[in-house]
């Protein structure tokens, strides 16, 4: 590997799928509802996930078709609806999240096999997950195929709902230690968030000054 690194061109699929997501860590997990064309909720979880822009409000996912190239229950659910709930997964809600992962029959609800309670939604009529720390009403805004597998949806959030306790709305800050979210390693592996560390970010005038006050001390 030293030197020329790993052409993933030369790799099969299954491969580029393991080392990325290898080294990719931690990814958050978006656990996703959508209303299939009988009402039914569909919840399903994804790690290709991760918010893109405050301005617009947007969030990035990636969504995978079968082996036979035909859309999963989520994909085909957005296509014709164009409206999802985004919900984080905490410590609590892991296993439930896992469980929904399972590979029901298409038409069958996770939800309901689960037992997840849900709640009415403001700007979509999807329905969220009332166990979730955090749940985000989403409406598409762009579709990119890139492979009869792999398709890049973008969503516009347009609502957030938190557990109470979670945000200080006075400034928008996010209580960690009562979030408690959980992340997405590789294979069966998830890491907590517990274990956390501060880096103040500089002015460049402030690095200067830094670097300059330890070369000083080197000399």
């Amino acid at each position: 590997m030293a030197g020329k690194g790993i052409s993933l061109r030369e790799l099969d699929p299954r491969d580029r799928y393991k080392l990325l997501c290898g080294v990719v860590v931690p990814r958050p997990i978006a656990l996703v509802t959508t209303l299939d064309a009988n009402g039914a909720i569909n919840a399903a979880p994804f790690s290709f996930f991760n918010v893109f822009s405050e301005s617009p409000a947007l969030i990035v996912l990636g969504l995978q078709h079968k082996p036979d190239h035909s859309p999963k229950d989520t994909t085909r659910n957005i296509h014709r609806d164009g409206e999802f709930v985004v919900h984080m997964v905490d410590e609590a809600l892991s296993v439930a999240m896992n469980d929904c992962a399972v590979d029901f029959p298409s038409g069958d609800s996770e939800v309901t096999a689960t037992g997840l309670a849900t709640l009415a939604s403001v700007d979509v009529k999807v329905p969220r997950l009332a166990a979730a720390p955090f749940a985000l009403e989403c409406r598409r805004q762009i579709v990119l195929t890139f492979s009869p597998d792999r398709e890049l949806l973008v969503g516009e959030v347009l609502r957030v709902h938190a557990r109470d306790g979670l945000v200080d709305e006075a400034n928008m800050y996010v209580d960690l230690d009562a979030y408690r979210p959980v992340g997405r390693m590789f294979g069966n592996l998830y890491t907590t968030q517990r274990d956390t560390f501060s880096l103040t970010r500089e002015s460049h005038a402030q690095w200067l000054a830094r670097r300059g006050t330890k070369e000083l001390k080197d000399a």
